[in-house]
């Protein structure tokens, strides 16, 4: 389900910050003057001051968006009470800010939103895309509501990873699914 399409949980996926690679970071720091004017958020507010070495990002490292108020500080708060949830007859923003800077201002998302926020709840690690442990655990507050994890992220999938690694993902899918239907 893309980000500002979803109205099922008031954006409770965005409530623990997101992983952001270098190469994304100095994208959005490219773009800081009017993504500060967009949000309202100064660019000392946007990450944590770790970064963490990982091969598999881009620029070979990552550093995280800071959570504020119980969410990632990019996560739209117009309309909401403290907790997150609507406020009484207010029209609810809805999504990431970053998502909507790029959105208004024509640029792909894929630029500037970071990576593994696109393709959530799906990640990767050791090598693997795989669900998030938030799919694994059973947390995610849509979870077995709506499209499979796979159909929600296929579009991003593609864009990330290109139509090759999808083609091979719907065969798995279509083996899969028949089988299901035998066991019944």
């Amino acid at each position: 389900m893309q980000c500002m399409e979803c109205s099922y949980c008031f954006d409770s996926c965005c409530a623990y910050g997101v992983d952001v690679d270098a190469t994304n970071v100095a994208r959005l720091e490219a773009h800081a003057e009017g993504l500060e004017a967009f949000t309202g958020i100064p660019r000392s507010r946007w990450f944590t001051d770790g970064w963490t070495d990982d091969p598999e990002f881009p620029g070979g490292r990552h550093t995280r968006t800071r959570v504020e108020g119980g969410a990632c500080v990019f996560r739209n708060r117009v309309g909401r009470t403290p907790d997150g949830a609507p406020a009484a007859g207010a029209k609810v923003g809805r999504g990431c800010l970053i998502h909507s800077y790029a959105l208004s201002r024509g640029v792909d998302y894929h630029e500037l939103k970071p990576m593994v926020s696109v393709l959530f709840p799906v990640t990767f690690d050791g090598g693997l895309l795989h669900a998030s442990s938030e799919i694994e655990d059973r947390s995610l507050q849509c979870y077995a509501d709506g499209p499979t994890v796979y159909r929600g992220v296929r579009g991003e999938i593609a864009w990330y990873f290109g139509p090759g690694l999808v083609e091979e993902l719907d065969r798995l899918e279509t083996q899969d699914l028949a089988e299901v239907r035998v066991a019944k």
